[in-house]
This record gives C-alpha cells, structure tokens and sequence, in this order.
C-alpha cells in the first residue's frame, strides 16, 4: 500500500508541476485576445501572444487550419484588445517561409523560456506570420 502511495503522489506531483509550468509559460507574460469575425459577424475571440515590429503588430497561427486564420483571411477587419485597450485592426499573413521565421525569430526573443516550452507541446513548423496593421 505504502509502495502505491508514493507512486501515485508521484505521478500526481509529476501532473501538477507539468500543469504549473505550461500555464506558467502560457499566461505568464503578455496575452491579448484577437477577435475576429465570420460571414454572420459573429465574433471569435482568441487568446495569443504579440511582437511587435517594424511598427506592426505580429501574432502567429500555428498551423494553416487555425479557424481564426481562415476568418481572418476572409476578412481582414479584426480587433485586438492588448492592455485594456481596443484597437481596430488590419490583418494580412506575411508567406512562408520569410514569414515563419520571422514570427519565430520574434516570439522566441520575447517569450524566451516560455517559448521553447510551448514548443515540446505545439508543432509550429507550419506556422504563419500575421501582421497587424492597427489604427
């Protein structure tokens, strides 16, 4: 019995320290909620994270299906609320593979750690670069 014990609190030690640190790394450092919008206009809000470059604003869709993507390259008018803030922006995908390096370069130096953890989790080998054009 005592033998079970300790390999259960283990394992659930194990699960939570896993736990901890991926919202750690998730929520830890900047996130800001992309709100985007279907045929109907019906809003989709997604929480990501942000670079900023070149005066634009940059966030990353990890994969071409992310349905916040295909909103937006229907229609290019979104939001983005960063700091209790709205702001009306323009969206566009920058090509890969400029653009996937570009916002892996990006994220990597301002997410550090934290960056490099999601990156066990997601594959982001397809990613795209979206550039944020906010008025």
């Amino acid at each position: 019995m005592t033998r079970t014990r300790i390999i259960l609190g283990t394992v659930l030690g194990t699960a939570v320290v896993f736990t901890a640190v991926t919202l750690l790394a998730l929520e830890g450092r900047e996130v800001v909620i992309l709100r985007t919008f279907d045929a109907h206009g019906q809003a989709r809000e997604t929480r990501t994270w942000v670079a900023d470059e070149d005066g634009y604003t940059w966030i990353e869709a990890a994969n071409p299906e992310r349905p916040f993507l295909l909103q937006l390259q229907a229609n290019a008018e979104v939001e983005l609320r960063r700091g209790g803030t709205l702001h009306h922006c323009r969206a566009g995908t920058t090509p890969n593979p400029e653009g996937h390096r570009r916002i892996r370069q990006l994220l990597t130096a301002k997410y550090g750690w934290a960056d490099d953890w999601v990156a066990l989790l997601t594959d982001t080998s397809e990613s795209l670069a979206v550039r944020l054009e906010c008025r």
